[in-house]
């Protein structure tokens, strides 16, 4: 390191050097700065016939971007989504574009065709739900994949058993993208019912179909149990899936199912109004909302003990 200094190059290397380290957690950072100054400084005086300038030059020029060797040190992708991931994310996103979209833009359609809206209304209509809920599905399916590529979910060192078991069909791949195009169709039903108010009463006002009160309290929690199960899923459809990620599935679904059952069984699931103007004068059993609380429970506990099943040790 001396000879650099002494030719008067080591500014370009202290340089090069505080770029890379600004960039790793501090407490890596004395250490790096080190390493990386003799590692230079050793390639730099095994080329010592090139002169030193014109050596340290070529050797920072080799070491490349100083961002691009912070991220390797640090593990930190620079990529949104990085290679790992991206043929799940497209696939992914091809199954939610072909299935949930398509749902929800017809039955926007069909909800504006009872509403009596004209052929020009409804095509409108249905193009807006559309753009609207198919930016959503992109938006937040990059973000999900995004959050999986920074935590490192898949940046874990191979081993052979990550190699597929080639006793098991592809099904549970396909069950994989289905769970994520089924929770994904709920939250997306979920946020439209709210924001469009899709039901017309027979005095013209639109309504929300569940009850607006919701939005101050259960929903939340509702909500947060079906962006986990589709983060999971997502997980589940690249890689091995493991104890560990068996009991984060499982603390999602009951993030989501316990709070859906609380509200249907004190009857608050649905908008009064909207029940009201449907049912006219007929009320809804409550043996409706207790089936409907023990289907809860029962799919989430059976979605429970198949995710522990799928689990390796």
């Amino acid at each position: 390191m001396s000879k650099l200094h002494a030719s008067g190059t080591g500014t370009l290397t202290d340089r090069y050097v505080a770029e890379v380290v600004r960039r790793i957690p501090a407490d890596q950072r004395g250490d790096m700065a080190d390493e990386l100054r003799a590692t230079i400084a050793d390639t730099v005086e095994a080329r010592s016939l090139a002169g030193p300038e014109t050596a340290e030059r070529e050797v920072l020029t080799e070491m490349g971007d100083p961002i691009r060797l912070a991220a390797r040190y640090a593990d930190r992708p620079l990529a949104l989504i990085g290679p790992a991931l991206y043929p799940t994310y497209v696939r992914l996103l091809t199954v939610l574009l072909s299935t949930v979209l398509p749902v929800v833009t017809a039955v926007t359609a069909v909800l504006d065709v009872l509403d009596g809206q004209g052929v020009g209304e409804v095509i409108v209509g249905a193009i807006a739900a559309a753009l609207s809920a198919g930016a959503q599905m992109i938006a937040w399916l990059t973000v999900v994949f995004a959050l999986i590529e920074r935590a490192g979910a898949v940046g874990r060192a191979w081993t052979p058993d990550d190699l597929p078991d080639r006793s098991v069909p592809k099904k549970r791949g396909a069950a994989a993208y289905a769970a994520v195009a089924w929770h994904a169709l709920l939250i997306a039903l979920i946020v439209w019912q709210h924001t469009a108010q899709p039901y017309r009463t027979d005095g013209g006002t639109r309504i929300d179909l569940l009850d607006p009160d919701l939005w101050s309290g259960w929903i939340w929690p509702i909500l947060a149990g079906l962006v986990g199960l589709v983060t999971l899923d997502a997980i589940r459809a690249v890689r091995v899936w493991t104890r560990s990620l068996a009991v984060w599935s499982a603390v999602a679904q009951a993030t989501f199912a316990l709070p859906l059952a609380w509200v249907l069984h004190r009857q608050e699931l649905f908008n009064p109004a909207f029940l009201s103007d449907v049912n006219g004068g007929w009320q809804t059993p409550d043996s409706f909302y207790t089936v409907a609380v023990v289907g809860v429970l029962a799919v989430g506990v059976g979605e429970v003990v198949k995710r522990f099943r799928e689990a390796r040790d």
